[in-house]
């Protein structure tokens, strides 16, 4: 079974949405089969290399709030990430344009460490303060994860993977989805947001019995009369 999972770096519910999702798999009888893709949304297309304001600005300007109910916003989210075990320090994040961070995460998906990289580029955002859009700091990420330097310094030196990334971004718009994370179990079901852990295993149950119908176990002879717990037409 496949879960596609639309997301972007410098979002918030992302990062929860993964614990969450995670906890799902790690109750899921058969998650030894599940084949977990990270693709590739940019909640803001134009955003600069470097974003001068902080998240308590950026939020008030952005949703037109004032900067005591933007603050209060914050402090909102980290209590909730702190819920799932993640420490997030989001007035030191440093914004900016996730373009080149999704390309990287193309690049780990090659190189079978897209998961590993993946955390770290969240973790390395939302608790360290990663700069998401500068390349040596994600240069380092990805050695971090596990990738080599020099080949990601590469990638992020030319335009490598750039058409994977947008068309991840196309994918998304023709199915339909506007925000993220958005987590897609095989083209045939679809779960908005970062739900419940309890939800996103309701979701994993329910497209596996789709494509894996009743396995039936018999013990010697079946017969065909109603003499074995069952009645035969």
């Amino acid at each position: 079974m496949q879960v596609e999972i639309w997301s972007d770096i410098a979002c918030p519910w992302c990062y929860i949405g993964k614990r969450r999702f995670e906890a799902a798999l790690e109750r899921f009888e058969h998650a030894d089969q599940v084949d977990v893709r990270w693709r590739s949304f940019e909640l803001d297309l134009a955003a600069p290399a470097v974003r001068p304001s902080g998240a308590v600005e950026h939020l008030a300007t952005k949703y037109g709030q004032t900067p005591a109910a933007a603050q209060a916003m914050v402090t909102h989210m980290e209590q909730v990430a702190a819920g799932e075990g993640l420490e997030f320090h989001l007035e030191a994040t440093s914004g900016g344009n996730s373009f080149d961070a999704h390309r990287l995460l193309h690049l780990a998906l090659e190189r079978g460490r897209q998961h590993e990289l993946k955390e770290a580029l969240l973790r390395g955002y939302f608790t360290d303060g990663l700069p998401v859009a500068d390349r040596s700091a994600l240069a380092a990420a990805a050695v971090g994860a596990g990738l080599d330097r020099a080949e990601a310094e590469a990638v992020l030196a030319g335009r490598a993977y750039a058409e994977a990334v947008r068309d991840d971004e196309e994918q998304a718009c023709a199915l339909g989805i506007s925000a993220v994370p958005f987590f897609v179990l095989d083209r045939k079901y679809g779960v908005p947001g970062a739900q419940p852990a309890e939800v996103l295993l309701d979701a994993l149950r329910r497209a596996w019995a789709d494509t894996h119908p009743l396995e039936q176990i018999v013990a010697g002879d079946a017969g065909g009369a109603c003499d074995d717990g069952s009645c035969a037409i």
